[in-house]
């Protein structure tokens, strides 16, 4: 039997006036845009239940309906890829990503991406939605995911993610000093001008962000935040928004500013952090089959921890 690819959902507001190609790209990154054009073109595709070109601008509210057949060459390919598997049973695996890897395979990252490893562990994984992925991380940040091993174990984990019932942590490294910690109470929607990113503002969804310190630096801080949300890139957006950037990160981000006193090996270790500070150290839920409670933490990955060093010894100086 033909396996289909099938999703429907709504543009949203950060999603409108643009392309209708523009909005399947973000919201399947497994797919090209090459594959998505061609689903267009046969009618796979559907905008309020007709055929739609892919330069047609969206509205708000309108329904976007896929419905497609997965041919071997559509299908993601299976590659032996080293995971750090965290906990795994029948309903669903935890892993562990590294910085650098790249979830789905796309444009530029057509193998090599952390679905490509799970198809290697679990190859029925072709056969599910979004391969069984409950929620994503960008390619430089690290941490925990989840990803279901049935349909139904993935609709309930969506369903208990957008009930806010799923509780996910971080530890990031910001610019600046914060006396203590708090709430950011910020809507977040698509930049105005950079419809690649993401920024502050009225006409976004509601984005809530909880944070506090964890240990205080000459200037920096590291913090541990909290998600009451899950906007494309909050984290981020939030702190750049308030003055203070996730260190290294290149999108929202500004040049790094050095502490007085810093060796230049710790000068140059600071500016030339590849990526941004941020880590994904802490996952918890009910199980959706069981019923148990579940919490799962992970260290700082090593390119942190030795940053977070350098940073505490400069203090102490």
């Amino acid at each position: 039997m033909l396996k289909h690819f099938t999703q429907e959902f709504k543009v949203t507001d950060e999603q409108v006036n643009l392309r209708l190609d523009q909005v399947l790209a973000k919201a399947c990154p497994e797919y090209s845009r090459v594959q998505l054009q061609t689903w267009l073109k046969a009618g796979y595709i559907k905008l309020d239940g007709r055929g739609a070109r892919a330069s047609e601008k969206v509205h708000l509210e309108q329904s976007i309906c896929i419905d497609a057949p997965l041919t071997v060459a559509t299908l993601d390919k299976p590659e032996a890829i080293q995971l750090n598997i965290v906990f795994e049973d029948e309903y669903f695996i935890i892993v562990n990503k590294p910085p650098g890897l790249v979830v789905h395979p796309g444009a530029g990252n057509a193998s090599g991406t952390l679905v490509n490893a799970l198809l290697s562990h679990l190859p029925h994984l072709n056969e599910l939605p979004r391969a069984g992925l409950v929620h994503r991380l960008d390619k430089d940040t690290s941490g925990l995911m989840v990803i279901a091993k049935t349909e139904e174990v993935l609709k309930l984990l969506i369903d208990a993610l957008q009930a806010r019932l799923v509780s996910r942590q971080y530890q990031a490294l910001v610019s600046g000093m914060f006396i203590t910690g708090g709430t950011i109470d910020k809507p977040i929607g698509r930049h105005g001008r950079d419809r690649t990113k993401m920024a502050v503002t009225e006409r976004g969804k509601t984005a809530i962000t909880h944070f506090k310190v964890l240990k205080k630096f000459k200037a920096h801080c590291l913090l541990d935040i909290t998600l009451e949300t899950g906007r494309t890139h909050q984290i981020r957006v939030h702190f750049a928004n308030l003055g203070n950037p996730i260190l290294g990160d290149k999108t929202y981000g500004s040049r790094p500013k050095p502490p007085k006193q810093m060796t230049e090996l710790e000068l140059a270790t600071l500016n030339q952090f590849p990526r941004q500070a941020l880590h994904a150290y802490r996952l918890g839920f009910q199980h959706p089959i069981l019923g148990n409670e579940l919490f799962w933490e992970v260290p700082l990955p090593a390119d942190m921890a030795a940053l977070v060093d350098i940073l505490q010894k400069n203090s102490e100086r």
